[in-house]
């Protein structure tokens, strides 16, 4: 330490002092201030983007929130859609079933009718054939004179073999 007090002048102390003073000034106004402008700015874009990023994340998860409100809202309205399908299709089937009901009783109806008229109509011709068959058998024995009872059985018989019923 001696050495060092020895070899102190105050002249260059005071030199290296002023110089640094004046590098400290210089460094000051043009290399601190540009510096510090940077560092701020930096730090500003780095908190932008930061809370930019914190946006964008909020944004997703409204985002997000929203496609799931959207997608219920379209399951709900399929599940409806499908409802109302099944409804139309099960009414358009009852629809179907009640019109096939009432045709069927209409060609039941209208067959039991001509069934009926088929049955009036061969009842008639039967009627006929027997009053044609019992005119002809009259005519057969009062052409006849027949002297007694025996001898009408008899013609009566043999007619009612020779006739069939056609």
């Amino acid at each position: 330490m001696e050495t060092l007090l020895n070899d102190f002048s105050p002249g260059l102390f005071f030199m290296q002092l002023i110089i640094l003073i004046i590098l400290i000034v210089l460094l000051g106004k043009f290399a601190w201030k540009p510096i510090l402008n940077s560092l701020e700015e930096r730090e500003t874009g780095i908190e932008d983007a930061l809370q930019a990023a914190e946006n964008a994340r909020k944004e997703m998860q409204n985002l997000n929130a929203d496609n799931e409100r959207l997608l219920k809202e379209a399951r709900a309205e399929r599940d409806a859609m499908m409802k109302e399908a099944r409804e139309i299709s099960d009414k358009l089937i009852a629809d179907a079933k009640e019109d096939a009901k009432e045709v069927t009783t209409k060609l039941i109806e209208n067959a039991q009718a001509s069934i009926q008229q088929e049955k009036q109509a061969a009842l008639a011709e039967i009627k006929k054939s027997v009053a044609e068959l019992s005119i002809g058998i009259a005519e057969s024995v009062i052409k006849k004179e027949l002297s007694n009872k025996k001898d009408q059985l008899d013609l009566v018989e043999g007619i009612l073999k020779d006739v069939t019923l056609n």
